[in-house]
């Protein structure tokens, strides 16, 4: 087993006013050669928006795109007719494949927007776009793991195109956990949204996050009042 540690601290950070963003990978104007990407993860982005705040219309192409919010709420429009409204407590995916144009607002006037944007790289290539929101269910199951995204269609969660599995869990009692590789090629990278965890000996504190290759299976030492996002990736991608 091999391990990576990003504490939250070494991330990149831009702050426009409006938005309040931390890039776990290179991003816009903050670059890092050796945080480019995480095998099939590209961004891993962890923004504030102000009220009435938000991302105009801008292109996308071949790109799995996932955003949850975690806090408040995002107004979403899109060149395929979309127009919803995401809650906290959802998951919201694009497949951008031979392109897509959106747009992203923060709609309350009196609270900030709190969300994770993921970018995945495709195992397709210009596919036709689509779109897909679901409830995110682990209020309702507390103290485990639940799977939110995968690459299946009758699978629990969201689905992309993309040999990458998504799990999230709340825990409000101390609790020690094994996640499973689906594919033991893969690697995993783990996100402690919120509280802290011990995974093979090291410790992560809120927005700290560990990325794992070489093994088949990781075990979480999660203590109570912790949220911990687990994403399984391919490491080996065709760019």
């Amino acid at each position: 087993m091999k391990t990576i540690f990003h504490s939250e601290s070494s991330r990149g950070h831009v702050n426009h006013g409006w938005l309040n963003a931390k890039h776990s990978f290179s991003f816009a104007s903050w670059y890092n050669s050796e945080r480019v990407h995480f095998g099939a993860l590209r961004v891993l982005n962890d923004d504030t928006v102000s009220p009435g705040m938000g991302f105009g219309t801008h292109p996308h192409d071949n790109m799995e795109i996932i955003t949850i919010p975690l806090e408040g709420a995002i107004a979403h429009k899109d060149s395929m007719g979309n127009n919803s409204t995401i809650q906290a407590g959802e998951i919201q995916v694009m497949s951008a494949g031979t392109g897509i144009q959106h747009s992203e607002f923060n709609p309350n006037e009196d609270r900030d927007l709190k969300l994770f944007q993921i970018w995945l790289f495709p195992n397709k290539r210009n596919v036709a776009p689509r779109y897909d929101q679901q409830k995110i269910t682990i209020d309702e199951h507390p103290n485990e793991l639940v799977q939110i995204l995968s690459p299946n269609q009758d699978d629990a969660g969201v689905w992309i195109h993309q040999d990458a599995w998504f799990n999230m869990g709340k825990f409000t009692e101390n609790k020690t956990v094994t996640y499973k590789f689906k594919n033991p090629k893969n690697g995993l990278y783990v996100m402690q949204v919120e509280g802290n965890s011990v995974i093979e000996g090291q410790q992560l504190n809120r927005r700290d996050a560990l990325g794992i290759v070489d093994t088949s299976a990781v075990t979480l030492h999660i203590t109570k009042d912790s949220t911990v996002l687990l994403m399984e990736i391919p490491m080996e991608v065709k760019l």
